[in-house]
């Protein structure tokens, strides 16, 4: 007979998910603009400290992009690399460094509603951590940054629009 137990390192390498939605008062285009002009992050993403484009596509957009950001008491730095699509506006990233982070991977999509004079926003994360907490404190964490990124996205765009 199969043993049923799972094996107990599975869990460590599993990651842990947030996917939260909202719509927006602004078109895809402009939520893709916000969300695209990275430099500017440090003015509206509360814990984003700092933003260097190392690489840009043959579009512009920023390729690969290191971060440095307030996470748990601490100051983290890691580099994502974006990937961009379109039908709907797409643009995913996945972590090729980081400190405190072994793993993070996202995604918004902005799909057009009310005519698309709206836009619901998605937001998905995936995130492991090098160091060792508590499953509850990372969803939990997690939960309130994809919440967050949603919140002050809305907000800068709102701030943009009426600029």
């Amino acid at each position: 007979m199969a043993d049923s137990r799972k094996d107990p390192t599975e869990r460590l390498n599993m990651s842990d998910h947030a996917t939260q939605r909202k719509i927006i008062n602004a078109t895809p285009q402009q939520c893709f603009d916000v969300i695209t002009d990275f430099e500017s992050y440090p003015e509206w993403a509360e814990d984003i400290k700092s933003v260097s484009i190392l690489v840009s596509d043959e579009t512009g957009l920023g390729g690969d992009v290191r971060f440095r950001a307030a996470a748990m008491g601490r100051s983290t730095t890691y580099t994502l690399r974006y990937y961009y699509g379109s039908n709907p506006l797409r643009i995913a990233w996945r972590q090729i460094e980081g400190d405190i982070t072994k793993k993070i991977e996202g995604e918004y999509e902005f799909i057009p509603v009310e005519n698309g004079m709206k836009t619901e926003v998605v937001y998905h994360l995936a995130a492991d951590l090098a160091i060792l907490i508590p499953g509850f404190v990372k969803r939990r964490a997690e939960s309130r940054i994809v919440r967050a990124a949603l919140d002050a996205l809305g907000a800068r765009i709102d701030s943009v629009a009426t600029a």
